[in-house]
């Protein structure tokens, strides 16, 4: 099965970095995941006002009020089949601070229904985010959040983007440092920047089974709507 990005990319795959090929050119048949240990230079948050939203968001693993400098995180990208049969890979983000975690979860899956990424947010995937991809000057792969939309129980709404944040995500594979480094900025065209963080880290590529995919990777609850 092709990864997800190299369906959503299509000929543009290949002008990715050969790292970022290896790196998101995986998909649940190829019995690999991607492990990455490093640092984040900086984690960051907007105004005083932004706190109130990201410490909810930290409820349920969507981004939390915290910011810092050298702050040493992990990021665990495995694929599976979800329970709906869809190519899914896992984007679990989990920052340190001073013995202190905090966590970003996601989850993404090519979906048929949009012809996109579709990215669902948190532990019990409540939001479905549209992703456009790209390939960066750099080589890197680079996301640009869309339309999102709230699932919980018979309900079903489209989020206005006045009131939710876009999110600019790149990530890179240095050869200088022979590092991979990640960048992401969420900002609102009104109340600007939102939230953020920077850094790199080093990747391993390890032998994994679909089934073998950590239970704490994989959402708690995994929602049909797209």
């Amino acid at each position: 099965m092709s990864s997800i990005y190299r369906r959503a990319l299509g000929s543009d795959f290949e002008r990715l970095h050969p790292r970022i090929q290896q790196r998101f050119g995986f998909g649940s048949e190829d019995g690999l995941a991607a492990v990455g240990t490093g640092v984040m230079d900086r984690i960051w948050r907007g105004a005083a006002f932004t706190v109130p939203f990201l410490s909810f968001g930290a409820w349920r693993h969507i981004m939390f009020p915290h910011s810092g400098r050298d702050v040493p995180f992990t990021i665990q990208n495995y694929a599976y089949r979800d329970g709906f049969g869809r190519e899914t890979v896992t984007w679990v983000r989990t920052f340190d601070f001073n013995g202190r975690r905090r966590r970003f979860d996601a989850t993404m899956i090519y979906s048929e229904q949009r012809g996109r990424i579709v990215d669902y947010l948190g532990t019990h995937q409540h939001l479905a985010v549209d992703l456009d991809p790209r390939v960066g000057s750099n080589g890197g792969l680079c996301l640009r959040s869309g339309e999102q939309r709230f699932y919980e129980g018979f309900l079903g709404f489209r989020i206005p983007l006045a009131f939710s944040g876009v999110a600019d995500v790149c990530e890179w594979y240095d050869d200088e440092t022979e590092r991979f480094r990640i960048e992401v900025n969420v900002h609102n065209a009104r109340w600007g920047p939102l939230f953020g963080y920077s850094g790199w880290f080093r990747n391993k590529l390890l032998a994994c089974d679909a089934e073998d995919v950590p239970r704490e990777v994989q959402p708690v609850r995994q929602e049909r709507r797209e």
